[in-house]
């Protein structure tokens, strides 16, 4: 049997649903070794994003270092630091992520009614002094950091900013040319990319000097930190031409194997992402995918926004670089998703929905990122609560077991092992990381609209997944051309679907609890 990645599912496109579908094209499964990020074993990771202030405090002595210490305030520091974080490497990797995700520990200017807990204001200076904000802790804490996780088989990802500095960094003292002129910018071209966001000085990135001295700055954080990956912010704010004749020129000369992964925070498609595809980025955030989960999953809509989600990207970057986006139900940026319903959503309806976009993200083409408190259905409306701190009782398996009203929604200790059981079967599993998928069912013209169907497969790896967005139980029956008659299929999730289905006629026949998934292999 071999599963099939591109034609079949664009086809699907045209019109699948409960009808037999023509066979599949022999088309090849993606290459695995086709890309950078599957040379360098990304596919099998997960990434587990934090904000460095607001995970764990491990050095009290740094807490108030530039006096914008209040636990209280939403938008000041909290303690949390590069410490805090090597100390709970265990933590992570019991949640089952094997890379770490960290804002950037950048020295950060003042910016009005705020602090720069989040690490997006850099406080740029010429010449530049690398500094680490004091706060998060010294250039010695992350280089333990890095050796830690390390040592202990995990991956860094550092993040980076080149498009904007804060709004009082010493940069704008020195060398006001090196930014935009807010009453000029848009003269200058696409208003996206010459001038400000969120009031922030931007950078002139096509002047020689500007593009040297950030590329200069971000190789030297590179190899000093020794990265295994590098999260870009803001990507779509700044021209192409400099990723592809600045920052990767100097980036790869020094930590040549860097995965780098560019925020281009576009949902309507990832067409805006393929020019930075182009520019050198080996992956992009999936952000049109994460709409379709809000919209399928959280507000009950079509389990079709998905697969058009999933075809879109794969007809727009190709099969193989599909594998290498990064999937995700929410970030900082965005309200968590358990906070996405409204008061007359029970809890636990918000917890099946949850679990079921997680269950998308581990399973569907691309490598999955976990935000933190993604594990316990953390609670969080639009940014700043959205970055709250990580509970106490997080690490705590007795104490996830509990209720935790106004922190996280019920069912916490549900969560957590569902997304140690996807992140081992992630990790284990050559379908999920590197196979090829095509669409099995999609049952837009059936009187339950909200079943999927796929199937995912790498060499003698095979996987059907099966996802139940409805609201109550769903009786599919679908065709499987490339399994024989009386293939018995096991599932591996253990989420209400049958234990053991078979091949009968050429079909599938399954039936789903409401808001329920199957992962089914061959058995032995």
């Amino acid at each position: 049997m071999r599963i099939h990645a591109l034609a079949p599912l664009l086809a699907c496109l045209a019109g699948c649903g409960s009808s037999t579908p023509a066979p599949p094209d022999p088309i090849d499964e993606p290459d695995p070794d086709l890309t950078a990020a599957a040379r360098a074993g990304w596919r099998q990771q997960v990434i587990y994003l934090l904000l460095t202030d607001r995970f764990r405090d491990g050095d009290p002595n740094n807490n108030n270092a530039t006096g914008c210490y209040d636990p209280a305030n939403p938008r000041a520091f909290h303690g949390g630091d590069l410490e805090g974080v090597r100390q709970h490497l265990d933590y992570v990797r019991d949640v089952g992520a094997t890379a770490i995700w960290i804002t950037p520990p950048n020295r950060q200017a003042g910016n009005t009614g705020s602090c720069g807990y989040h690490g997006y204001w850099i406080d740029y200076t010429d010449p530049a002094d690398d500094a680490l904000q004091p706060e998060l802790g010294t250039p010695e804490a992350l280089d333990r950091l890095a050796s830690d996780l390390h040592g202990a088989g995990m991956r860094l990802v550092l993040d980076m900013v080149v498009n904007h500095s804060g709004q009082t960094a010493r940069l704008l003292q020195q060398h006001a040319d090196w930014f935009h002129a807010p009453a000029t910018c848009s003269t200058l071209g696409p208003p996206q990319v010459f001038c400000q966001i969120f009031d922030l000085p931007d950078l002139a990135q096509e002047r020689t000097a500007v593009a040297a001295y950030l590329s200069a700055l971000q190789a030297r954080a590179a190899a000093r930190y020794a990265v295994d990956a590098i999260r870009m912010d803001t990507v779509k704010h700044v021209l192409s031409t400099y990723f592809r004749d600045s920052f990767f020129p100097a980036v790869r000369a020094a930590r040549p194997g860097a995965f780098v992964v560019g925020e281009v925070f576009e949902q309507g498609s990832l067409a805006a992402a393929v020019p930075y595809l182009d520019a050198g980025f080996d992956s992009v955030f999936h952000f049109p995918l994460y709409a379709a989960l809000v919209e399928a999953v959280a507000r009950d809509g079509s389990v079709d926004r998905i697969a058009e989600a999933i075809a879109d990207g794969i007809a727009r970057v190709g099969a193989a670089r599909a594998l290498d986006l990064v999937l995700f139900v929410d970030n900082h940026d965005v309200p968590r998703f358990a906070s996405l319903f409204g008061g007359s959503v029970p809890q636990d309806e918000i917890r099946r929905r949850l679990l079921l976009a997680l269950d998308l993200i581990f399973t569907l083409p691309g490598i999955p990122q976990l935000y933190y408190g993604d594990e316990l259905g953390m609670l969080g409306a639009a940014d700043p609560d959205n970055r709250r701190d990580l509970p106490a009782w997080a690490g705590d398996p007795a104490e996830r077991a509990q209720p935790h009203p106004g922190s996280a929604i019920a069912g916490s200790a549900e969560i957590y092992a569902r997304v140690q059981q996807l992140s081992s079967l992630r990790r284990s599993t050559p379908a999920l990381a590197d196979g090829g998928y095509r669409e099995l069912l999609r049952q837009r013209f059936a009187t339950s609209p909200n079943v999927l169907a796929f199937a995912r497969g790498h060499g003698a790896d095979q996987r059907i997944v099966v996802i139940a967005s409805a609201r109550s139980s769903s009786a599919v029956r679908f065709p499987v051309h490339d399994l024989a008659e009386g293939t018995v299929l096991v599932d591996e999730l253990g989420d209400g679907a049958p234990e053991r289905v078979e091949i009968v006629g050429s079909r599938l026949s399954v039936e789903l609890p409401a808001r329920s998934a199957a992962i089914y292999r061959v058995a032995p």
